[in-house]
């Protein structure tokens, strides 16, 4: 998938193979989730019967982050999460616009004359019956519907989609996710609710209880879930997985104050150090707690270890 970041160096630096005209769809995609995967399979579908790329417009920070700023709920996905879950779908070009204040802005008629039409020559636009885009979020389905005749574009507009009665969308799964509901938020994710990251060095606490963890570092990412799970890790540099147990917090008992995801790999010890690990979360065994000592915190953890390892065996 070919990645623009840059949308006044496009399409001057597009390879010299690749069509003029695009189809596109714009929207946060965020968890890419089975409504998104339903949208991006009509980008798909259209972009193979005209010949042409499939593109998603999409955005960085998402636009609710940068209007509520630090009040903005956690997003489901860290970056590379959602570029590496476009991909999956069969995009060929992802045009990841900086929200800021100038886009923000942009009344939604320039942003289909300059963006859609001028920048990427869209032939098709694929889009939510409920998106809104642009200024005062003015832009939708009519218009598009009425500016696509003159610039030369049709438009499909993709209906909500539910599962067992509930629409799927962002805000629902984080809903989900915050309550510990990971059942509800996977089936309308299509998948488990995953979170990867790089494992990096700790400060060793866990090892010292006898329970070494790998570190996933989220950097800016705060996923809307804490707790103790049961998870399925995979190391995507080998190709493995494992069976674990998984801590999401700031650590009280050991003075925590910086969100961590620690995971710890069930009667295995692997060598995870600078390795890509993703953690598919499948069973919340417990929330976040502080106790008064080191050795209760060590029994509790191995507690959640047996915990984590019957419900895993169980669900197999």
């Amino acid at each position: 998938m070919h990645l623009i970041r840059r949308l006044d160096a496009w399409p001057a630096d597009r390879p010299a193979d690749d069509p003029a005209g695009t189809v596109a769809t714009i929207g946060n995609f965020d968890g890419v989730h089975v409504g998104h995967r339903v949208m991006l399979k009509a980008v798909r579908q259209r972009a193979d019967a005209l010949g042409l790329p499939a593109t998603v417009v999409s955005f960085e920070p998402l636009p609710h982050e940068f209007f509520a700023g630090a009040d903005a709920p956690g997003r489901l996905q860290g970056l590379r999460e959602r570029l590496a879950s476009l991909e999956a779908c069969h995009m060929d070009r992802l045009l990841l616009l900086p929200f800021d204040t100038a886009l923000a802005a942009q009344e939604a008629e320039a942003f289909v004359r300059e963006t859609l039409v001028g920048a990427l020559g869209a032939r098709h636009v694929v889009i939510g019956d409920d998106f809104r885009f642009g200024r005062g979020r003015a832009g939708d389905l009519a218009l598009l519907e009425r500016m696509g005749p003159a610039l030369g574009f049709t438009v499909t507009a993709c209906p909500t989609v539910e599962r067992d009665g509930e629409r799927a969308s962002s805000s629902r799964i984080r809903i989900h996710l915050e309550a510990g509901e990971l059942d509800a938020a996977a089936r309308l994710l299509g998948r488990p609710y995953r979170i990867g990251g790089r494992v990096v060095h700790g400060e060793k606490v866990g090892r010292t209880l006898g329970f070494p963890t790998a570190n996933v570092a989220l950097g800016r990412h705060r996923p809307p879930l804490r707790g103790v799970f049961a998870v399925q890790a995979t190391d995507l540099e080998r190709g493995e997985t494992w069976p674990g147990v998984a801590n999401l917090g700031e650590r009280p008992t050991v003075g925590g104050r910086r969100l961590l995801l620690e995971v710890h790999a069930l009667d295995r010890a692997p060598e995870l150090y600078g390795h890509h690990l993703a953690v598919d979360f499948l069973h919340r065994i417990r929330a976040e707690q502080r106790f008064d000592s080191l050795d209760a915190l060590k029994a509790q953890i191995a507690d959640d270890a047996n915990a984590a390892r019957e419900w895993l065996a169980a669900a197999t």
